[in-house]
């Protein structure tokens, strides 16, 4: 019996599995970088202990727009600029990208570097841009 339905019904249970599997993937792909903070809770950082923002987009992406006063850092650029990042590790660091997917990566890579208190936004650039927060040129 439980045969027959599994053989009738294959496509609506693959359909099922790798639905659940869709909804399940952000919690492992969010496990990289760490912490992870909404534009809301970055401004507040920005705000109230002078977070940095550090964009580690390639510079021709970060020509084309960035988060106001945000530092641009490619993420292939960091270890030669270590010393430059000494400078942030008492303040909260904030990494953003165009979407929040290619900073997790950088956000280990700043923890390595020392830095202590880092965090992720969410989103990036674009849920930046969609809250109609400050965007520079």
């Amino acid at each position: 019996m439980i045969e027959k339905f599994v053989i009738d019904n294959w496509p609506l249970i693959a359909v099922a599995v790798v639905s659940g599997l869709m909804l399940v993937w952000p919690l492992f792909a969010g496990a990289r970088g760490g912490a992870r903070v909404s534009t809301l809770q970055a401004t507040q950082l920005i705000n109230q202990k002078d977070a940095v923002i550090i964009d580690i987009r390639e510079q021709v992406e970060y020509s084309r727009g960035h988060i106001s006063n945000a530092k641009s850092f490619p993420a292939k650029l960091l270890d030669e600029r270590r010393t430059e990042i000494e400078k942030f590790k008492g303040l909260p660091v904030i990494v953003s990208c165009d979407t929040g997917q290619r900073a997790g990566a950088a956000a280990d890579k700043l923890r390595a570097l020392g830095v202590g208190e880092v965090y992720v936004l969410t989103g990036g650039l674009n849920a930046w841009r969609d809250a109609g927060l400050p965007v520079s040129k």
